[in-house]
């Protein structure tokens, strides 16, 4: 019976304290902070990287409100995918935050490409106050090898080859010379007959 009593004064208690307290109200909303976010991404959209590359370009998204003015302050994730064609950003990690700038941009860059060819998305989240917004951005892995110029390919066999084919021009180049020289008269010049058939001999 007396441990009914304590268990009805126990809650009774509890109730009172509750009618006395003032209610509890929502916490407000920060001054300043936008209603809607806009994302934009000013760089990185439909950029393809060779397999195994780095990213030097990167992503910049710009984050505007419902105005379209810049918002300052704005938490940006990136997130590229765990499998298929996709890389590491310079921390190791396959996420990336960072944070908008006065002009409302942020970026990231220097991701590590994997092994796998093909299109992927990245996925790009903003966050500032109670206001979020998402979009992706789509990028690919080539496994095309890349132009090299052929003069860099030149070994000690096509140095080799160089050289003859110049030698052989040179010596074209002094058979023309000699033929053109060979086809005008010397001046001075006496012919000779000595027999049949007959022979030229010419004294400078």
């Amino acid at each position: 019976m007396s441990r009914g009593i304590g268990i009805f004064f126990k809650y009774w208690l509890i109730l009172r304290l509750a009618c006395l307290l003032p209610p509890l109200e929502a916490a407000p909303a920060t001054e300043g902070d936008p209603a809607i976010l806009q994302i934009r991404v000013v760089e990185g959209e439909g950029a393809s990287y060779p397999i195994g590359s780095r990213a030097t370009r990167g992503i910049t998204v710009q984050i505007t409100d419902e105005t379209g003015r810049p918002v300052e302050g704005v938490t940006v994730s990136f997130s590229l995918p765990s499998t298929g064609p996709s890389g590491l950003f310079a921390t190791g990690a396959t996420s990336e935050i960072a944070s908008t700038r006065a002009d409302g941009r942020a970026g990231v860059w220097g991701m590590q490409w994997n092994q796998n060819a093909g299109a992927f998305e990245i996925r790009i989240t903003a966050v500032k106050g109670q206001a979020r917004a998402g979009m992706v951005c789509s990028q690919y892995l080539s496994d095309a090898p890349s132009p090299r110029k052929a003069s860099s390919r030149i070994g000690p066999g096509g140095r080799k080859w160089l050289w003859i084919a110049l030698a052989v021009a040179g010596g074209a180049g002094t058979a023309l010379a000699t033929a053109g020289l060979a086809g005008k008269p010397a001046a001075n010049a006496s012919a000779t007959q000595i027999g049949t058939p007959t022979i030229l001999v010419s004294h400078p």
